[in-house]
């Protein structure tokens, strides 16, 4: 329990600090952090960068270096789509279109990177033991694992289109993960994202492609440092139907044209 505090406090703490550091900054190291959102309104991307840092933070101080290399390895390639990605590409199917195409596009090394990523956090994961032994470990589970953590930034990243949704999504996968082995990992996305939610819900601030990988990624792995082979697989197919449905149906309609959904999607944000 101790853990999971620390590691929620902190990277609450972190990526609030961060944020408010780095707000009204038009240009940091740099790079331009202003973008245009839905709505049409300028806002700035910073929220990205100190989500995924106020995030890795937390994770590493609660003891989970799996969950610290998942935010800031999600962050990195997804700020790569951010300042030098080709608009005209979306999704997976148009990256990985492109790729057979003999065009390598930002968003094919973002899948790459992040796929190596997840394989990373997946081995150091099952060599920590972090899962039992009889369970998980397996070059089979270790893949599967890898596989979900990459998912999970992907995922993350198409709900990405409104404000606050890609951060509710991130509070509300992540909690049922607080207990066991995955609630260092899942405190701190949780934490990260209540450092930052404000601005956000304002829509004056928004994840972009470096905060929503990150937090996808980090969910992730909190998934897999509590799940087992046959837990990974089931997430997996999980996030592979969603992913799929992505590329034909609109999260944004589904949402609004349910109840509940819409309920959820719009607490908290500007009328």
């Amino acid at each position: 329990m101790t853990s999971r505090l620390l590691a929620g406090a902190v990277a609450a703490g972190g990526s609030g600090a961060l944020m408010a550091w780095g707000r009204h900054r038009r240009t940091i190291s740099g790079l331009t952090w202003e973008r245009t959102n839905h709505a049409g309104d300028a806002v700035t991307l910073w929220e990205g960068a100190a989500y995924a840092k106020g995030a890795a933070f937390g994770a590493l101080v609660g003891g989970s270096p799996a969950g610290a290399l998942a935010s800031l390895g999600g962050a990195v390639f997804g700020a790569l789509d951010d300042h030098h990605g080709d608009a005209s590409r979306r999704g997976l199917k148009g990256h990985l279109g492109a790729l057979t195409r003999g065009e390598v596009t930002t968003g094919a090394v973002k899948i790459l990177g992040i796929g190596m990523t997840g394989l990373a956090c997946a081995v150091l994961t099952d060599r920590r033991g972090t899962v039992p032994a009889a369970r998980a470990g397996t070059p089979l589970s270790t893949l599967t694992g890898a596989a979900v953590v990459a998912g999970a930034a992907n995922l993350a990243n198409l709900l990405d289109l409104r404000p606050g949704r890609a951060l509710k999504a991130t509070v509300l996968a992540g909690a049922p993960l607080l207990p066991g082995g995955g609630g260092p990992s899942s405190a701190a996305a949780i934490g990260a994202a209540l450092g930052v939610l404000t601005p956000d819900l304002r829509g004056e601030s928004m994840l972009g492609d470096t905060g929503a990988n990150a937090a996808g990624a980090l969910v992730g792995v909190a998934a897999i440092e509590r799940l087992g082979r046959r837990g990974r697989l089931v997430a997996l197919a999980g996030l592979t139907v969603l992913t799929l449905t992505s590329e034909r149906v609109s999260f944004t309609q589904v949402i609004e044209t349910t109840p509940v959904l819409r309920e959820i999607d719009r607490w908290g944000r500007r009328r």
